[in-house]
Parts: C-alpha cells; sequence; structure tokens
C-alpha cells in the first residue's frame, strides 16, 4: 500500500521554535505510511523541508491585518490549498501555525477533508490580545473546524475552549545531537570568556516578552556578589521584525555595569556550543506554551532556573532538573543562580538528572509516535 499523502501549512519564513519542531516531525514520519507534503512560503523552512525530502509547495500567505485587500488574498489562498489538497489526493490537512490555521480550515472544509489544527501558542496572536473576546471568537471558530486539535503542552490546552478535541503531546529533540560531554571552551575562547570564569546564560529571540531584561537585571544582582561569573545572551531576530529592544539590551547592560561581562551573541544557528559553555541555563521570559530551548539545556545536562508559570512546570522538576522561581520575581530568579553557583555537586547531579528526564520524555521519536497514533485515530486507518 502506498503512504497517505498529508498536506501540512505553515506560514513563516524564518524558522521559529514551531517550524523547527515541524521539521522534526516531518523528517521523522514513518515515510512507508505518511507522504508529507508542505505549502509555505519560501524561505529558510521551504529550503530545510526539501532538504529532508519533503514536497515543498510554495505560496504567499499575507498577514491576516496586513490589508484591507487582506480577506481577498485570504480566500484566494484558501482556494488554492484547496486546490493543492486535490491534486495531491491529501487524506488530511494540517496547520502548523495560527495564520495557517485560519486558511486551512476552509481549505480543508471545501475539500471534504479533516483539518488538523496544531496550536504552540497561548493566544492567536504573538502576545496577549488588547481584545480577548476576539480571541476568544477565533479559537472557537478554528475549534468547530478541527477534527482534532494537537497542543503542546497543557498550560496551551487550558487557552482553549474545545478540551475534548485537545491531544496534548510534547515536543520532541533530536537528543543524540546535544550531548553533553560536548566542549564549551571553544565557544569560550571566541567570545573571550576566561576559562574559569563561570558562565549564566538564555536563549531566544530578542523579543520583549522572552525577558531578556529580566535577565540582565537579575544577573547585576548576581554580579554583586560573585565577580567570577560572565553572562550570555543568545538570540536575535530571525523573523526579520524590526525592533528597537536589541539596542535596549545593550543599553541596559551598559546602565547596569554588565557590559564587560556580558557577550551578546545575535542568532546563532547552532545553540549547541553556546549551551556547552553555560553552567546554569535561566528562563526570563513571560509564560510559555512550551519553551524548546528549556529542553535542549537540559538535554546537555545544564540545569534550568526560570518561573513557575506557563509550561515550564511542567518541563522542569523542582529541585530535581532545575529551580522554579515566583513568576516576575527578578530577586529570586537572582538568589536561585547564586544557590546554583554555590552549590557545584548539586548542579551537576540537576544536570544529569534534566538530560535523563529529556530522554524519558521529550524525544521527537516519543512525539512522532504520539502525533502518528492521533493520525491514525483520526483518519480510522
Amino acid at each position: 500500500m502506498s503512504a497517505w499523502p498529508l498536506l501540512f501549512v505553515d506560514h513563516a519564513p524564518a524558522l521559529g521554535g514551531a517550524e523547527r519542531s515541524l521539521l522534526l516531525l516531518l523528517q521523522h514520519l514513518d515515510r512507508t505510511r505518511w507522504r508529507p507534503h508542505l505549502a509555505c512560503v519560501e524561505g529558510a523552512l521551504a529550503d530545510e523541508a526539501r532538504r529532508l525530502g519533503v514536497d515543498v509547495h510554495p505560496m504567499v500567505m499575507p498577514r491576516l491585518r496586513s490589508s484591507p485587500r487582506a480577506p481577498v488574498h485570504g480566500l484566494k489562498l484558501a482556494f488554492q490549498l484547496r486546490g493543492l489538497a486535490r491534486a495531491i489526493n491529501a487524506i488530511a490537512c494540517v496547520a502548523n501555525t495560527v495564520r495557517a490555521a485560519f486558511y486551512t480550515a476552509p481549505a480543508a472544509r471545501w475539500a471534504g477533508l479533516p483539518f488538523i489544527w496544531y496550536m504552540r501558542d497561548f493566544w492567536l496572536s504573538e502576545t496577549r490580545p488588547r481584545y480577548l473576546w476576539a480571541d476568544t471568537l477565533g479559537k472557537r471558530w478554528l475549534c468547530a473546524a478541527a477534527r482534532c486539535v494537537i497542543v503542546n503542552s497543557h498550560a496551551t490546552a487550558r487557552h482553549l475552549p474545545c478540551s475534548p478535541k485537545v491531544k496534548v503531546v510534547y515536543n520532541g529533540i533530536e537528543v543524540a545531537r546535544f550531548d553533553p560531554s560536548l566542549d564549551g571552551r571553544p565557544f569560550r575562547q571566541q567570545y573571550h570568556i576566561p576559562p574559569k570564569a563561570l558562565v549564566v546564560g538564555t536563549v531566544g529571540r530578542l523579543r520583549p516578552w522572552k525577558g531578556q531584561d529580566r535577565f540582565l537585571r537579575a544577573m547585576h544582582r548576581v554580579a554583586a556578589v560573585r565577580s567570577d561569573v560572565w553572562f550570555v545572551v543568545v538570540g536575535g531576530t530571525p523573523l526579520q521584525r524590526e525592533s528597537t529592544y536589541p539596542r535596549q539590551l545593550h543599553r541596559l547592560a551598559a546602565q547596569l555595569g554588565l557590559s564587560a561581562r556580558t557577550v551578546f551573541t545575535g542568532h546563532l544557528d547552532d545553540v549547541r556550543p553556546a549551551l556547552a559553555a553555560m553552567d546554569v541555563f535561566v528562563h526570563p521570559g513571560d509564560p510559555e506554551p512550551f519553551g524548546l530551548v528549556v529542553v535542549e539545556a537540559m538535554a546537555m545536562g545544564t540545569p534550568v532556573v526560570g518561573f513557575a508559570h506557563g509550561a515550564l512546570p511542567e518541563i522542569v522538576l523542582p529541585d530535581q532538573t532545575g529551580l522554579l522561581v515566583p513568576p516576575g520575581n527578578e530577586e529570586a530568579l537572582a538568589h536561585a543562580v547564586l544557590t546554583l553557583l554555590a552549590r557545584p555537586e548539586w548542579r551537576l547531579a540537576m544536570g544529569r538528572a534534566a538530560r535523563e528526564r529529556v530522554v524519558r520524555y521529550f524525544t521527537v521519536q516519543r512525539t512522532v509516535r504520539q502525533v502518528e497514533a492521533i493520525f491514525t485515530s483520526v483518519f480510522r486507518l
């Protein structure tokens, strides 16, 4: 029997967390059972999907509120997706992002196919929307259109009004790629970090809700106690959104007297060397629907310090794989970091336990098995 064609849809030109998770899913799907197709815009996602042998179908996917004619363009795109789904004999349409979902839901309905919504965010916008009623209305419409909604955490599930349709599947990583024995010295040498210094770092796009400003303010407290600690901020603006935030962070570091001991790497395609150089990983942002980089840090054997909100309590076991503190409490964040720095044996034990937890619960193989089981059930194969 030939493999079943599946049409995945994603709007992003660059590789965010949702796209990286999608690529891992596409790579590890059982190709004897499934033949993935991807409708997306030209860019890094399309290039990586082609490298994996996925059939890529380039399309233009405008922002829903980009212009008065956006609804017309959206309707045209939905018809294009319907035609594509029919042309490849797809058995279902799977939307990987919110914007893609609004195009894919009507396309699937018009093609007479099941619509699967992969929801990876709390809101239909990047951050908490101004009008919650509009967010709820949009979610209700997408939930009604979907045969099934796959979410990346119970925290995400709690934001949806259709719990009977929701299936929680944690994002997974290729654990073998994140080797705790990776040497962090080349990274330290590249950025002139003293070999005996302790390194505390964070990784994420430079956006206000990612909390790099909180990180710097908390690390100012750490620096006041420890003169042997350096700080690393990994991240840039890979989604090509203009922002003054990166400049604000550099100014804040200077105002706090941290510039001499703080490294801003910009965007890194491969964060493993940076993670290998860190003794403690800090997640200082707003509540996250998941937090893939937290899992990557844990896989590298690095304990995590973060706020006890969003999906983080589902990933980090307090006092076992990291330390969680009250949300928004920068003083508590700094105290937790200082506690781990002062107790190296406990810190190393936490790192080992963190990797063991990733191996057990957050592998891409486990994720794909669960997603394939959902597909099989939904499509009654």
